[in-house]
């Protein structure tokens, strides 16, 4: 239920609108799904997570912080990304940290679980889901490019995701926002 192998079709849809060669922050990466996907298509990666033994088989494919990003300090301090991606994770306390991780013009990409998910499974607990409309908050001030609130099919739950961008500089040419 939280990621398989393969990346989030969110992700995919969206990763496009990373610059080419830029710098992507995983955060929670876990066994790196969407870690090996952006590093084969040129992005420089950093992934974050406190599993040090899932994090170790990852070594060949970029930056890896072992940190319990809950427990203790940010370990990226002043650091910014041409990218932040978040996925079937949810920590409240770091939303604003993540909107500093991001560079002028950098994109937000984040997916996770909302309250209806509590009606058909896990996760269940109100700290680990979306309040309606939660998102859409927390993204103020950045461009939303695409946000989803309701029910996915396969595999069943619900969801809400954001592509959103950080104003600042200005692309080479204009962005092209897959439809």
């Amino acid at each position: 239920m939280h990621g398989g192998t393969e990346p989030s079709a969110w992700v995919q849809r969206w990763a496009p609108l990373i610059r080419p060669g830029g710098h992507v922050l995983d955060v929670a990466c876990g066994s790196g799904r969407h870690l090996r996907w952006l590093a084969a298509r040129g992005h420089a990666v950093t992934g974050v997570d406190r599993d040090a033994q899932a994090l170790a088989p990852l070594q060949p494919l970029g930056r890896l912080v072992v940190a319990d990003i809950e427990a203790g300090p940010w370990p990226l301090p002043g650091e910014t990304f041409d990218a932040v991606v978040v996925t079937h994770y949810l920590w409240r306390p770091l939303m604003p940290t993540l909107l500093q991780c991001l560079a002028p013009g950098g994109l937000l990409i984040y997916e996770t679980f909302t309250e209806g998910q509590a009606s058909i499974g896990k996760p269940s607990r109100p700290d680990f889901l979306l309040r309606p409309g939660e998102l859409l908050t927390v993204a103020q001030g950045l461009r939303i490019v695409a946000y989803e609130d309701g029910f996915l099919a396969s595999p069943p739950r619900f969801a809400q995701r954001i592509a959103a961008v950080q104003p600042g500089a200005a692309p080479a040419e204009p962005a092209r926002y897959p439809l």
